[in-house]
C-alpha cells in the first residue's frame, strides 16, 4: 500500500497550476448519457474517481476515448453515449464512490429505466439519497428501493414539475436537474444547491442544447427539451484544490501563485485567509498569497452551503489553526462525522478539543512528525498540510483517499519546494 512521507520545515514558493474540478467533472461525465452524440470534455483531472466514473460509463456501454493532452492544456475525454445498452450501475463500482448515483437521473430521463446501487464513498456521515428519489418522483418517475438498488422507471417522458428540496443537497440538485433537462414542460427546483459546480453542470447541459435558467441560485428553472445533442465543455478549475494550496502557502509562511483558478468561486476561503494575516492579490485567473514568513493567526469558521464556507475546506483550515497564533473555533454543520482527522492531528501534537459539532483549536508553536492515517479525502489533505510544517517526518497511510480528489499533489508541492515523496509498503 502506498504512503506519503513529508519532511516539514520548507516554506513553499513559486507557481502551481490548478486542475479541473473533481466535483464538477463527475456529474458532467454522467450528464453525457443524456446526449444523442459524442461529448468532448476538457480540463479533466486525472483522479481515481474520474477513472471509476469512466469505468461505470463503459459498463453501461458508452464509448470512452481519453486524450492525455499536454502540460498546461489539461486532459480530455470524449464520451460516446450512442452505444449505451445497459441501465444497471453495479455495486462493485458504485460502492467506492458516492457520485456514481448521478447516473440515476440521466439513465431514467434518456432510457426510461435505471437501476443504481446505493452509493458508497467517504465515511464522513449520513448523506441520504431520499432527496434524489423524491425529486425524480415529482417528475413522474416510479421508484422503489430493494435489494440494495434504487430502481426507477418512467411511463412516457418525465413531466416538468415544481419541486422543493427538503434540504440543500448538491448531488440531489444535480440528479434532478439532469433529469428535468429532458422532461416535458418546465421544472422549477426550489431550495436548490448554489455551488459553482452546479453552474458548470448547467453550462455543459446548455452547450448540449438544454435550456436551464438561474443555475447558481436557489431557484433553478428548467424548460425541458426533447433531446440533447453532442458538443464540448471545459471543466471549471477546482476551488478546493486552489484553497488547499493557498492554505499550504499560509501555513509554511511562503509565497505561492495559483494559476488557471477561478477566484470568484473562493470568496469565503479568501476572506478567511486574509483574516489569518495573508496578503492576497487577485489578477484574472491567478491568485497570489504572500505570508512573508509570518505565523498565521487563528480563524473562526462555520461550514454551510455555498456561498458560505465550504465543508471541503474545513480540515485544511483546522490544520492551519493547529499552528496559528491564538485559538480558533470551527463549527461543522454539514457532516456529522467530519472531525475524524482530529485524532490524527493530535498525534502530531495539535491541541484540539471537540464538543459535539464544534472543534476548539489552540495553536501550538510546532508540530512533530509521526505516522498518521487518512480517514477521508479532505482529512488526508489536512495531514499533508500539517506534515509540511511539522518537525521531522510525517508518514501518511491510506492515501488512496487523497488520490480520489487531488491530481499529482506531491508533485505539485515538490515543485513549490516541499520535501515530499510517495513510497510503497
Amino acid at each position: 500500500m502506498q504512503k506519503i512521507v513529508v519532511e516539514g520545515g520548507a516554506a513553499l514558493n513559486g507557481e502551481v497550476q490548478i486542475s479541473g474540478a473533481k466535483n464538477a467533472v463527475l456529474p458532467i461525465l454522467c450528464a453525457t448519457l443524456l446526449a444523442d452524440g459524442p461529448v468532448s470534455i476538457t480540463n479533466v483531472p486525472h483522479l481515481h474517481d474520474v477513472v471509476t466514473t469512466a469505468k461505470l460509463l463503459g459498463e453501461l456501454g458508452a464509448g470512452i476515448t481519453v486524450d492525455e493532452g499536454t502540460l498546461g492544456k489539461g486532459r480530455g475525454m470524449v464520451v460516446d453515449p450512442t452505444t449505451v445498452h445497459s441501465h444497471v450501475a453495479p455495486y462493485e463500482l458504485v460502492k467506492t464512490m458516492r457520485a456514481s448515483v448521478l447516473v440515476l437521473g440521466p439513465l431514467l430521463a434518456k432510457y426510461g429505466a435505471a437501476e443504481v446501487s446505493l452509493p458508497g464513498g467517504c465515511a464522513i456521515g449520513s448523506r441520504p439519497v431520499d432527496q434524489h428519489i423524491k425529486g425524480l418522483q415529482a417528475l413522474g418517475a416510479d421508484i422503489t428501493v430493494e435489494n440494495g438498488f434504487i430502481k426507477a422507471r418512467r411511463d412516457g417522458r418525465l413531466k416538468g414539475a415544481r419541486f422543493v428540496f427538503d434540504m440543500v443537497t448538491v448531488t440531489g440538485t444535480e440528479n434532478v436537474l439532469m433529469a428535468a433537462a429532458l422532461a416535458e414542460g418546465t421544472s422549477v427546483l426550489e431550495n436548490a444547491a448554489m455551488e459553482p459546480e452546479i453552474v458548470d453542470l448547467a453550462d455543459c447541459l446548455n452547450a448540449l442544447g438544454a435550456n436551464i435558467e438561474h443555475a447558481g441560485s436557489g431557484r433553478i428553472v428548467v424548460p425541458g427539451v426533447e433531446r440533447l445533442h453532442g458538443g464540448s465543455h471545459h471543466v471549471l478549475p477546482d476551488r478546493i484544490e486552489t484553497g488547499t494550496f493557498l492554505v499550504a502557502a499560509a501555513m509554511t509562511g511562503g509565497r505561492v501563485t495559483v494559476r488557471c483558478a477561478r477566484p470568484d468561486t473562493l470568496d469565503a476561503v479568501i476572506d478567511k485567509l486574509k483574516q489569518a494575516g495573508a496578503d492576497i492579490t487577485v489578477d484574472a485567473d491567478r491568485i497570489t498569497l504572500d505570508m512573508g514568513g509570518r505565523r498565521p493567526k487563528s480563524v473562526d469558521l462555520t461550514t454551510a452551503p455555498h456561498p458560505a464556507f465550504p465543508t471541503d475546506m474545513q480540515a485544511q483550515f483546522m490544520a492551519l489553526n493547529c499552528i496559528a497564533d491564538g485559538v480558533g473555533v470551527i463549527n461543522e454543520t454539514i457532516f456529522e462525522n467530519r472531525f475524524m482527522h482530529v485524532s490524527e492531528l493530535q498525534r502530531l501534537g495539535a491541541d484540539i478539543r471537540v464538543e459535539g459539532h464544534t472543534a476548539i483549536i489552540r495553536g501550538v508553536q510546532r508540530l512533530s512528525g509521526a505516522p498518521v492515517m487518512a480517514t477521508d479525502l479532505r482529512a488526508s489533505a489536512s495531514l499533508v498540510l500539517a506534515g509540511l510544517v511539522a518537525q521531522g517526518a510525517t508518514t501518511i497511510d491510506r492515501i488512496y483517499h487523497l488520490d480520489r480528489g487531488y491530481e499529482n499533489l506531491e508533485e505539485k508541492l515538490s515543485g513549490l519546494g516541499a520535501n515530499i515523496r510517495r513510497i510503497s509498503g
